[in-house]
C-alpha cells in the first residue's frame, strides 16, 4: 500500500484536517488507512500487507503487515517495494477509505483473467457516477469509452518490473504533460486529440511505451473509483462509511487490543 506524500508537498486534505499526513486523516472517525488496511486483511488472496510510509507518520494500527520506508514519490516507493517482495504484487492506495475486501477480491480476479503484465482497474463514468458523489472527477475521454482511474494496480509477471520504470520516467516529466504525452507516443496522443482512440488503442499505446503487455479492467464497482483528494471527496467517503457502519460487523483494526 502507497501511505507516503509527495516529498516536498502538502496535501490539502491533510491541512484542512490537522492530519500529519493525508492517509491519517479521519473519514468518519476512523484514519482512512484503517479502512484500507480492513479491505486488504479481508480478502484471502492478499497473503501479505506492506505499508510504504514516511518514517515520521504516525503509528499503524494493529494487524498483521509490515512497514517500510516510502520513497520521495509513489513509483519510487513501488520500486522500493518490488525489491522487497517480488512479483505479484497488487499496488493500493492509502487515500481509498471506500475500497473493500470483495471489490479487492474481484479485481485480482479480473487481473488473472486478463493473463497481463500489469492490470490497472478503472470504472466507467456511468459506473462512477451512480455512487452519487456530486466531486468533481477526472476521465479519460476516448472513442467508445469514459473511464476513470481506481487506484488499483497488479504486477504479476517480472516485465511488470519495466512499467513500473517506465513510470518513473513519466513522473520525472510530471511538469511537462507534453513531454509525458510523447513518450507514451505521438500517433496515440493524436488520436486522443481527434477523438478516435479506443479502450484497446490506449491499451495497446502503453504496452508498446511501458514494454510490458498493460490492461485496463473495467470493474463494475460505484465506489472503486472514489479515492479522497479534496474535501469534497471526504464529505462524500464520510457519508457512505457511516451509512455502512450500522450494517457492517466490527471490522478488525477496530477490534479491542
Amino acid at each position: 500500500m502507497l501511505a507516503g506524500e509527495r516529498e516536498g508537498a502538502r496535501d490539502p486534505v491533510a491541512e484542512a484536517t490537522g492530519a500529519q499526513c493525508k492517509a491519517f486523516a479521519e473519514v468518519a472517525g476512523r484514519p482512512m488507512i484503517a479502512y484500507v488496511l480492513d479491505a486488504l486483511s479481508g480478502c484471502a488472496a492478499v497473503d501479505r500487507i506492506i505499508v510504504s510510509i514516511a518514517p515520521d507518520a504516525p503509528r499503524l494500527p494493529d494487524g498483521p503487515w509490515e512497514r517500510m520506508e516510502a520513497g520521495p514519490s509513489p513509483s519510487l516507493s513501488a520500486i522500493g517495494a518490488l525489491a522487497r517482495s517480488g512479483v505479484p504484487m497488487l499496488i493500493v492506495t492509502a487515500d481509498h477509505p471506500l475500497l473493500t475486501g470483495d471489490v479487492v477480491a474481484g479485481f485480482l480476479e479480473t487481473a488473472e483473467a486478463a493473463g497481463a503484465d500489469v492490470v490497472a482497474a478503472v470504472a466507467s463514468r456511468e459506473t462512477v457516477e451512480r455512487a452519487g458523489s456530486t466531486a468533481r472527477r477526472t476521465y479519460l475521454r476516448l472513442a467508445d469509452a469514459e473511464i476513470s482511474g481506481c487506484n488499483l494496480f497488479a504486477l504479476r509477471s517480472e516485465a511488470a518490473r519495466r512499467a513500473v520504470t517506465f513510470w518513473r520516467r513519466l513522473e520525472e516529466l510530471r511538469k511537462r504533460p507534453l513531454a509525458m504525452a510523447w513518450r507514451i507516443g505521438p500517433l496515440a496522443l493524436a488520436r486522443y486529440a481527434t477523438g478516435t482512440l479506443t479502450l484497446a488503442g490506449a491499451q495497446a499505446a502503453i504496452t508498446r511505451a511501458a514494454g510490458a503487455r498493460c490492461v485496463l479492467a473495467t470493474l463494475d464497482a460505484p465506489e472503486a473509483a472514489h479515492d479522497v483528494d479534496t474535501l469534497e471527496d471526504l464529505a462524500f467517503a464520510d457519508a457512505r462509511l457511516r451509512a455502512r457502519r450500522s450494517r457492517v460487523p466490527m471490522n478488525v483494526t477496530d477490534r479491542p487490543r
